[in-house]
């Protein structure tokens, strides 16, 4: 599909896609090139839960072994992965099943199935509370942790398309990739209490560890806009490579963004950005608890890089699902 910058066209011909970026082609299973560093110690029990919209199932990376333990079977497409603040509990959206696949992060088992929105793309969780960003339908469903029942529907932008909780639970902070805006709900409420312009067609978005500031990728400008979370006000916009998608924010403050139409991974702090080669079309992208690790997804290759935060390497491509796209850390 054209992002409406002249620039670069990402077919997604599986789903409805108006004003959505994203890129999923072919499926490539490679082969792992190599095994990731053991110098690095890692919380117990850390995984990496991957979503693979064009196989039906999640991928679980083990980091202490180094390798795929689990393979998930879920619904139809699934596209996003939000992990409790515990660790215990992955929630998993399944776009053309309009559900969230609730996974066990201990058995692997799933323990529930929860209907959603219209074509739920994204989720976070912020407290007790699970929040589904329904692409399709303009509204984000809330969901109660403890009963995995949606208790509330809230009407937010046109195609919303991913959720942010900040670090204190507090809010949550959606991009809606139609209407080039940011609505920040307050949790308290489950209200939207603020919406903020910003670049066009806004997909990714992730919180500074303090909380002070939001990272949003405009995949229509090819750029990062950084939100103050107190305002909100937007504060600064960087250049980043061709369609960004997923960004992550490691303990740190290290900024990561995958992006898909160049098939790199930027990483702020410098101007230009630094750059790193990936596989084809990252999307997804996440930081491991300890500042070691950056997890990428590559749609069109079907793989998952491990980028070493100390050298900004690639040390691992592990294969994974068809056409993975959204992936969480668990600690």
């Amino acid at each position: 599909m054209s992002f409406g910058n002249g620039a670069t066209t990402i077919p997604r011909s599986r789903r409805p896609r108006t004003g959505r970026a994203g890129g999923v082609l072919a499926v490539l299973f490679l082969a792992l090139a190599s095994a990731c560093p053991v110098a690095h110690a890692y919380p117990p029990r850390v995984q990496v839960f991957v979503a693979n919209s064009g196989s039906d199932n999640v991928t679980v990376y083990d980091t202490r072994m180094q390798e795929v333990v689990a393979t998930v079977r879920v619904g139809r497409s699934p596209v996003g992965v939000g992990a409790a603040p515990g660790g215990d509990r992955v929630y998993v959206t399944n776009e053309l099943s309009d559900t969230v696949s609730v996974i066990d992060a201990r058995t692997y088992s799933t323990l529930a199935t929860v209907p959603v929105g219209l074509h739920p793309f994204g989720v976070a969780v912020a407290g007790s509370r699970a929040y589904v960003t329904n692409f399709g339908a303009d509204t984000v469903s809330v969901i109660d942790t403890a009963t995995n029942k949606v208790v509330r529907q809230i009407a937010v932008g046109r195609f919303p398309h991913t959720p942010a909780a900040g670090p204190d639970g507090r809010r949550v902070y959606v991009t809606n990739n139609g209407a080039a805006t940011v609505s920040v709900i307050d949790v308290a409420s489950d209200q939207v209490v603020a919406t903020l312009p910003v670049g066009r067609f806004p997909a990714g978005i992730a919180t500074s560890p303090a909380g002070d500031r939001v990272y949003v990728a405009a995949t229509g400008a090819n750029s990062v806009n950084a939100i103050s979370a107190s305002g909100p006000t937007l504060m600064t916009t960087q250049p980043v490579g061709e369609v960004p998608m997923g960004v992550a924010v490691t303990p740190r403050g290290q900024v990561y963004v995958a992006n898909a139409g160049s098939d790199t991974v930027s990483l702020l702090g410098r101007n230009p950005p630094v750059t790193i080669p990936v596989q084809d079309e990252p999307e997804g992208v996440a930081a491991a608890p300890d500042s070691s690790y950056v997890f990428v997804t590559n749609s069109a290759s079907g793989s998952m890089s491990v980028i070493d935060i100390a050298t900004n390497a690639v040390v691992a491509t592990v294969p994974v699902g068809s056409e993975p796209e959204g992936l969480a850390v668990t600690s």
